[in-house]
């Protein structure tokens, strides 16, 4: 799910199921959605040629961006590189919000939340709503009521859309190249069977 939250997209996630923070389970660090800081897989340059093979690859195959398992991979990998360490963001936040033994008052009202003031909500031991941010101030992660949201960051945003840009470009030129291909192998069996 891609929503666009003022200059960032917010992706949903699935709980991973296999650890708990208090009543939190953990956002799954291995979905396609939910980046976490990790070093770059190859440089830059073989990014770029292993991206406009993987668009070729997909083209052939009828599939298009996150159709592809191999898409889904590149995207991970190559977005990763300049993604914040949620997972440490999160787990630092969580010791910090079961640590405080003040709960947040039950009632919150909207402007609150639009404006950004409210951190967390818990009552006793049940966090409700949390959010998580960088050391820059960008909201990266939010849990609410048993559902994790991803914020990508300025820099991991700029990185998708400049990996989209080489994908698109490539699976368009493949496109037009199996067009032009398919118009004259057409062409050369309608000149066979005329001049059958």
């Amino acid at each position: 799910m891609r929503v666009e939250n003022y200059d960032t997209f917010a992706k949903g996630s699935l709980l991973s199921g296999s650890r708990k923070t208090g009543n939190v389970p953990s956002p799954n660090y291995n979905d396609f959605d939910f980046n976490t800081k990790k070093p770059l897989a190859m440089s830059d340059e073989k990014f770029r040629e292993a991206i406009i093979e993987q668009a070729k690859k997909d083209q052939s195959a009828g599939k298009f961006q996150s159709d592809s398992a191999g898409f889904r991979s590149l995207v991970k990998s190559y977005v990763s590189a300049v993604s914040p360490d949620r997972k440490n963001i999160i787990s630092r936040g969580f010791k910090a919000i079961f640590k405080n033994s003040n709960p947040q008052p039950k009632t919150l009202n909207l402007i609150d939340y639009l404006l950004g003031s409210v951190k967390y909500c818990k009552e006793a031991a049940d966090v409700s709503y949390a959010e998580f941010y960088d050391s820059t101030g960008e909201m990266v992660a939010s849990y609410s009521n048993g559902r994790w949201i991803s914020y990508g960051t300025t820099a991991e945003n700029a990185r998708e859309s400049e990996l989209l840009g080489i994908y698109n470009e490539a699976w368009n030129n493949a496109a037009k190249s199996n067009q032009k291909n398919s118009f004259v192998a057409d062409t050369h069996i309608g000149l066979i069977n005329q001049s059958v």
